[in-house]
């Protein structure tokens, strides 16, 4: 029996990763979002780092072509300019946060990647651990076993 369920949940991940995870890009989108509206400007190599950490995941590169995520992201940071938008954006997130850990994981790392352009900031690394508790996740741990410019401490 739980050889079939296995079975089963093996083919139904990998339905949804061709038909697009809905809820796992909007929380890509959306964490990536807040940490590029977090500084109050919105750099355009924060945003190219945010697409190529979109386009970089397994499930979502299987899914969605460059365009529909470049559009996800921009609706994305226009919510994020708000802070209805960022709590929003924060519901996106967390929507994922009873999924396996590396799909957590590698939402929180798109984040982290985006922030750290030149060193993650204070307002920056805020709006990581936001998503981090959203995501369940030990952010610190993941920023000190992946390498980046600057911990989040």
């Amino acid at each position: 029996m739980s050889l079939l369920r296995d079975l089963f949940g093996h083919v139904g991940r990998t339905v949804t990763a061709y038909a697009g995870d809905k809820a796992l890009m909007l929380a890509a989108v959306s964490a990536a979002s807040n940490v590029i509206v977090a500084d109050g400007e919105v750099a355009g190599q924060e945003f190219d780092v945010a697409l190529q950490g979109l386009r970089a995941d397994p499930v979502l590169m299987k899914g969605y072509d460059a365009l529909m995520l470049e559009t996800e992201l921009y609706a994305g940071i226009a919510r994020a300019r708000t802070r209805l938008g960022r709590a929003e954006n924060l519901r996106h997130v967390a929507a994922v946060a009873t999924r396996p850990a590396h799909q957590r994981e590698n939402v929180f790392l798109i984040a982290a990647d985006v922030a750290d352009q030149d060193g993650i900031s204070n307002i920056e690394a805020s709006a990581l651990g936001a998503i981090a508790a959203a995501l369940g996740v030990d952010g610190v741990g993941l920023l000190r076993a992946n390498p980046i410019r600057r911990l989040l401490e």
